[in-house]
């Protein structure tokens, strides 16, 4: 079975079958089971997810599901959480989310992101958008600065961490300069402070598009471990 693209469709930048669909249904239901299990235990990993750029209505930027909203949306209906907050480091601001979050004062949006570079921008709660070429000293500053009062002032009960490999300096899709210890100390400060606070957190990886694979791979693996809490 073939599908045709449809003008929902084809802002995904990505072709549509079986296997692409059957991809973001598995995805998504990660993401769902990780909130729930951050809930019951402290903290979850999801290996995939992360597809922020995706709308109510229409697939964008190779993402057809957006599954933090709908793991979130679910859980608010089920009355699990009432309080959230997404914290998007990925190298793209998370358009989709931050719009489907737009008028629900009890989901706080965070997005550092490069700014001159696609998606069209949304509004979050909080954009922090740092010019070309920025490396470790803003990217990281950024975390510093806002996550601290974000956790402190909107009070979530759970937090979805959108942990980007791509504002990588090897990265082929951007021109942030950040190095594999700033990924590494962004991670530490999301989960660290949520962890001294004790706000149940899980965590999705979104994009990493290096040069070289296995950078990506040592990003994600390095963020897994910092919610594990051993050294990579």
């Amino acid at each position: 079975m073939n599908f045709e693209y449809t003008e929902a469709t084809i802002t995904s930048e990505l072709p549509l079958n079986e296997a692409i669909r059957d991809f973001f249904l598995l995805t998504t239901g990660g993401t769902i089971k990780a909130a729930e299990l951050s809930l019951e235990q402290g903290a979850a990993f999801n290996i995939g997810g992360g597809w922020h750029h995706a709308f109510p209505d229409h697939a964008e930027g190779f993402c057809y599901l957006n599954d933090v909203a709908i793991a979130i949306k679910k859980l608010q209906q089920e009355k699990k959480a009432k309080k959230f907050a997404v914290i998007d480091g990925d190298l793209h601001q998370g358009n989709g989310t931050a719009f489907i979050f737009q008028r629900d004062p009890n989901v706080f949006t965070f997005s550092v992101h490069q700014e001159n570079l696609y998606p069209v921008k949304q509004k979050s709660s909080l954009d922090v958008g740092l010019p070309d070429y920025a490396g470790d000293d803003l990217y990281v500053k950024a975390f510093q600065e806002h996550i601290p009062v974000i956790y402190e002032q909107h009070q979530p009960d759970l937090i979805a961490y959108v942990a980007g490999a791509d504002p990588y300096k090897e990265d082929q899709l951007g021109n942030l300069q950040v190095t594999m210890e700033g990924l590494k100390k962004r991670d530490e400060i999301v989960i660290g402070e949520a962890r001294k606070r004790s706000i149940p957190f899980f965590v999705v990886l979104a994009g990493g598009y290096s040069r070289n694979t296995e950078d990506v791979v040592n990003i994600h693996f390095q963020t897994l471990a910092v919610v594990a809490g051993v050294r990579p």
